[in-house]
């Protein structure tokens, strides 16, 4: 059976972080998807993703407790996954012209995909193809060269079938309507000729004789024993059907298969990635009306038309740990985004409604998600305990940055509680783990976490890494100061900074890069310039609530006084 099915997507909502993610983006995500859906009715379906590689620090705490990396969304521009578009179900391209119309209309469709077994598109034939192929067939051996099977012919022309294989095929000779005498056929039909023929027994019979492949006689239901007997023995293909000879003749290159006229070279087709955007450019210089999907492995899965453009649905977000545009995932302004749960100052995005925005002065989203749990009354289980108690010590580091407040204590205390881990322990480990930066690149180490920040029209970045030795921290300084003019360049910014934190010594050293970001450095922290290459900031630890504040600030010092 043909299916012309409209191919739905469920509803699903994915929560994500920002780019270059953190172990707070990476355990918002996992811990706000799990209460979603625990008080939603089920007919959303909310899954955590993330914008970007995690790090060693959000790997080892994964590991640690039994979560598998959240799939990657590295672009949130509505593809044609996300849209519902028509399953015509693949034809072969055996099947006859006249069937191939018949299913058109039953659909209700112009254009009809044609599959190999494997799933794999051969070709396409539409409508257009077939009013084509009745105006183009002129000569008597269009059905041999077409090869076209006897079933075709016997559906094609409601015959019956008396002797012969009906799944052999017409390959030689022509067709011939013999309407003349005995003399006049002989010398008309050849040997592996199509004859269709009336209800003459001598004209059948001298037909027979010169050894056509078929044999079709028209306007009747039997036919004598005799020429049973001798298109047996010529093994000749015998059809009867009760069409008359113009019918038949009319109505006989309907049954050339549709591989014969379909189109199978550059055929314009679309994959489920594909976004709306690459879709819409390619239908503006095509003008075909449907266009063939398929799948990541080139298999066939249906049908995408204009029609599917109008009213096309948005990927639906929510976002966490971030609210600015430049750090969230490509594509986010053809998103729908329907919540926001951040405590980060408030940033550039804009929305087409309003949504829900939590945001709160804490040291951690996950603080705020905790919070969240409680408001709901839904059980934390221990392993999502585990990952938000690990968001918490690694926003706050472990309580000693100036953003962390009473609430993310108790909220960790909590959570540990939950979890059945001692804080201590699991900081230790969690820190070293993310501390170890062997092996790794500059590029790898400096977009572990690393975000882009505006003040007014200049745009700097900001990177952070922490360490807990200063052993550490000095043997990664050379490789990632020369990386720091590479970044300007790629990212086009003004000026770049990179905090290489100690969290024992509760103190970073900042490397720079850009012009007047030396000095804008030294003024954010009054410090005096006394022609030092290495600054050391003691007591910043939060690039949040004391780095950028400063920077910020040194910039506006700069523009008041011209």
């Amino acid at each position: 059976m043909v299916l012309n099915e409209k191919k739905t997507r469920a509803q699903t909502v994915s929560v994500i972080g920002h780019k270059n993610p953190d172990t707070d983006s990476i355990s918002a995500a996992i811990s706000y998807a799990f209460l979603k859906n625990s008080i939603s009715d089920g007919t959303v379906k909310y899954e955590a993703v993330k914008a970007g590689p995690v790090n060693n620090e959000t790997r080892f705490v994964l590991e640690r407790f039994g979560f598998f990396e959240p799939p990657t969304l590295d672009d949130v521009r509505t593809q044609i996954s996300d849209i519902d578009f028509r399953h015509t179900e693949g034809v072969s391209s055996h099947i006859s012209l006249k069937r191939a119309w018949e299913i058109m209309k039953e659909l209700d469709v112009v254009t009809l995909p044609i599959t190999r077994e494997d799933g794999r598109l051969q070709g396409l034939i539409g409508n257009k193809d077939i009013a084509y192929s009745y105006m183009d067939v002129y000569d008597n051996e269009a059905l041999s060269r077409a090869r076209t099977q006897y079933q075709n012919i016997i559906e094609t022309i409601n015959g019956q079938l008396i002797t012969g294989n009906p799944h052999g095929y017409f390959t030689k000779g022509k067709v011939v309507a013999a309407a003349g005498n005995r003399e006049t056929i002989k010398n008309e039909v050849e040997k592996d000729d199509l004859v269709i023929i009336g209800d003459a027994f001598e004209r059948q019979m001298a037909s027979l004789s010169k050894d056509p492949s078929c044999l079709i006689v028209t306007g009747v239901s039997e036919v004598s024993d005799e020429v049973k007997k001798e298109a047996e023995a010529r093994d000749c293909v015998l059809i009867l059907t009760m069409h008359d000879l113009y019918t038949v003749a009319r109505l006989i290159n309907q049954s050339i298969p549709i591989r014969y006229f379909m189109t199978k070279g550059k055929l314009i087709t679309f994959v489920l990635s594909d976004t709306v955007d690459e879709v819409r450019e390619t239908m503006s210089k095509i003008r075909h009306r449907d266009f063939p999907v398929l799948d990541e492995r080139s298999r066939y899965v249906g049908m995408f038309s204009r029609r599917n453009l109008i009213n096309m649905p948005r990927k639906k977000v929510i976002l966490v740990d971030h609210n600015e545009k430049t750090q969230t995932v490509n594509g986010i302004e053809e998103a729908e985004i329907l919540e926001i749960i951040d405590h980060h100052k408030i940033g550039s995005l804009e929305t087409l409604s309003p949504i829900y925005f939590r945001n709160q002065p804490l040291g951690c989203s996950s603080t705020i998600i905790k919070k969240m749990y409680d408001e709901n009354a839904v059980e934390i289980p221990k392993d999502i305990a585990g990952l938000m108690l690990c968001a918490i010590l690694s926003d706050t580091l472990k309580f000693r940055s100036p953003t962390c407040t009473q609430e993310d204590i108790d909220a960790a205390e909590a959570l540990a509680a939950i979890a059945g881990e001692d804080i201590d322990i699991l900081s230790n480990e969690m820190f070293e783990a993310g501390s170890d930066f062997s092996g790794k690149s500059a590029p790898e180490i400096f977009s572990q976490d690393f975000k882009v920040f505006h003040y007014g029209e200049l745009s700097f970045g900001v990177s952070q890494i922490n360490a807990v030795s200063k052993k550490q921290i000095e043997s990664l300084r050379p490789m990632l100061s020369k990386y720091l003019e590479k970044v300007l360049e790629a990212d086009r910014l003004d000026m770049v900074y990179m905090l290489l934190t100690n969290i024992m010594e509760e103190a970073s050293d900042v490397l720079y890069a850009g012009k007047d970001s030396r000095g804008i450095l030294l003024s954010a922290f009054s410090i005096e310039d006394e022609g030092q290459d290495d600054i050391t900031l003691s007591g910043v630890v939060s690039r949040k609530k004391q780095f950028i504040p400063g920077i910020m600030e040194a910039l506006k010092e700069r523009d008041e006084q011209g």
